[in-house]
């Protein structure tokens, strides 16, 4: 990965996302992508749209639209008791049991103010609780206040609240850090773009900084019928399973640092599959292939049936531990999936057919 990309991954990870509060990633993807897009614009549900156009911008040219989700599973403020005590509600789906002892930030409006996730000591907990996982409210974060009145200064009722963030690599090419999901889709995408640059197309390219997946697939049922593109591929983080438990018989043969992964199944067209099973078989970019029986979870699920049905296709890069405080990636990975989106976009032409 070039020092150009690495620094961009690393403040993608660094900046805070939850669903509903994407403004400040996304004012670092507009920065990022204004040095390469033709076109950059918003929307009023917070999703972040840069394009590349072909020469002339014929009418007749192919819409292709690449999606991935700028937003984090966070926490929101609920309640600050009288002793200055904070109780929060989950943004996305959450495993209580990862938050406790953990170093969290609530993003007030004055900036970060830093706590941690408590509980009882287990000195404390009777036997029954001992053995009960905790909901969230039996939890609490800290922040030092004395009492409400100074946790009312620098705290409110709604105030996104999300882990330590930060870029921590590891040996061998891999990398920790909360929010990988999908950070990394969000990379993934406008590095496509970025490769793009300087090359003839003959297709319009959109890569999307969608909102709000975590939360229901919002960003991206909003952003599909907007681009209503002829082919979609959505960028995703999927389960790794080369560790201790990782289950084979039911998501496959999956490796951090194997390539991305090539999803098939109903959620995808067989023309794009096929594509770009051949696109990185032609440049020698090494590639998973995996079966999904159902619509997934992913950005995919609704850009396949946006207005009239959009061709689609999904790209998962390999996580181990999602949704949790150590998200781990393979940045060969993300390079890899950059490279393969970049040159299947370059192969769209007005006479691809995505007819199955």
């Amino acid at each position: 990965m070039d020092d150009t990309a690495h620094t961009f991954l690393k403040t993608l990870l660094a900046t805070p996302s939850p669903s509903g509060y994407e403004q400040p990633i996304q004012a670092v993807v507009r920065e990022y992508a204004g040095g390469f897009a033709d076109n950059l614009r918003g929307d009023s549900h917070g999703n972040l749209f840069a394009t590349r156009f072909p020469p002339g911008q014929p009418e007749s040219a192919p819409r292709v639209m690449l999606a991935g989700h700028c937003d984090q599973i966070g926490l929101m403020v609920q309640h600050i008791d009288a002793d200055g005590f904070l109780y929060v509600q989950p943004i996305g789906g959450w495993d209580v049991q990862i938050l406790l002892g953990q170093h969290l930030s609530v993003w007030g409006k004055d900036g970060p103010i830093r706590g941690v996730v408590s509980r009882k000591a287990i000195h404390l907990l009777k036997p029954e609780e001992r053995t009960k996982v905790p909901e969230f409210t039996d939890i609490w974060v800290d922040i030092g206040a004395k009492n409400k009145e100074e946790a009312d200064q620098v705290v409110r009722s709604g105030d996104p609240v999300t882990l330590e963030l930060g870029y921590r690599p590891l040996r061998n090419g891999l990398a920790a850090s909360p929010a990988m999901d999908d950070k990394v889709g969000v990379f993934v995408v406008m590095e496509a773009l970025r490769h793009l640059k300087g090359r003839e197309l003959r297709a319009a390219v959109t890569s999307v900084s969608t909102v709000a997946e975590e939360v229901g697939l919002r960003g991206a049922t909003t952003a599909t019928y907007s681009v209503n593109p002829h082919v979609g591929i959505a960028v995703d983080v999927c389960h790794a399973t080369d560790t201790p438990g990782g289950d084979k018989k039911l998501l496959g043969d999956v490796k951090c640092g194997g390539g991305p992964v090539v999803f098939r199944g109903p959620n995808m067209n067989p023309k794009v599959v096929q594509l770009l099973e051949a696109t990185a078989a032609a440049h020698q970019i090494p590639i998973q292939v995996r079966g999904v029986s159902k619509a997934t979870g992913t950005d995919a699920n609704v850009m396949q049936i946006s207005r009239q049905g959009v061709a689609t296709g999904l790209i998962g890069i390999p996580n181990r531990y999602m949704h949790s405080p150590v998200e781990v990636i393979h940045l060969d990975d993300l390079t890899n999936a950059a490279k393969l989106l970049a040159e299947f976009c370059a192969s769209v032409t007005a006479e691809t057919d995505w007819v199955p």
